[in-house]
């Protein structure tokens, strides 16, 4: 089993029973205990679980619990400035990566009319922008992460490889002194990585893909902020 394909599955294991040990892991997916503690470690430095000697937790996302109605009533004047800047990089002809959040959905709307191909996991950006026929619209596949209205999973960043684009936009939780993005919604870690990597590879010739300049994005159990 392909290693990508092996973390989702520990994922998928950890999330439905809340705890697994290293021996149940090592049995059920046929691969050496040392395998699997490898597996743990990757997983516990990315973010989504939690090593434990001789296993791991499961560990819960810091937003789960709000709403997305009401993560969206939070810091509406900041969040509308941003999506106003955001929208003005943007050039018709882009292909525009735009990751989950309220920000981002308010992005969306200011791209409406705009000959921009929008490609995301967001539900709420595909709600905005799914009657519009001047935007090329492609939605991400995946699993519904029904709390924050986004797609998710080994489906989505497979997609993700697929794709190359002019800029992307980020939501996260915070920026660290080294520069390295942070984000606590730590289902949603891997797809911004996936992100980033889709915009390197993409921009026009001559110009290079608009991408945040943070070397790398990492999980966190820190109260969140709102995105």
């Amino acid at each position: 089993m392909l290693q990508h394909l092996r973390h989702a599955e520990i994922m998928r294991r950890v999330r439905l029973s809340g705890a697994t040990s290293v021996r149940d892991l090592a049995r059920q997916l046929g691969v050496s205990p040392s395998t699997i503690r490898r597996d743990l470690e990757v997983l516990d430095r990315d973010g989504t679980l939690r090593r434990v000697r001789g296993g791991a937790l499961a560990e819960v996302d810091a937003d789960d619990s709000m709403p997305f109605a009401e993560v969206a009533a939070l810091d509406e004047r900041d969040k509308e400035a941003v999506a106003d800047r955001a929208a003005q990089v943007v050039r018709d002809g882009d292909v525009v990566l735009l990751d989950i959040g309220t920000t981002t959905m308010r992005l969306a709307r200011r791209l409406r009319g705009r000959r921009v191909t929008v490609v995301t996991s967001s539900l709420a950006v595909l709600d905005v922008l799914r009657a519009d026929p001047a935007v090329e619209l492609l939605l991400l596949g995946g699993m519904l992460r029904r709390p924050y209205h986004s797609l998710v999973g080994v489906l989505t960043e497979e997609a993700l490889g697929q794709v190359c684009a002019d800029r992307v936009f980020l939501g996260a939780s915070g920026v660290r002194p080294d520069g390295q993005l942070v984000d606590t919604t730590l289902a949603e870690v891997p797809l911004k990585r996936a992100m980033i990597a889709a915009a390197r590879a993409g921009g026009a010739p001559g110009r290079p893909a608009e991408v945040p300049p943070a070397p790398a994005l990492c999980g966190c159990a820190a109260p969140r902020t709102s995105t």
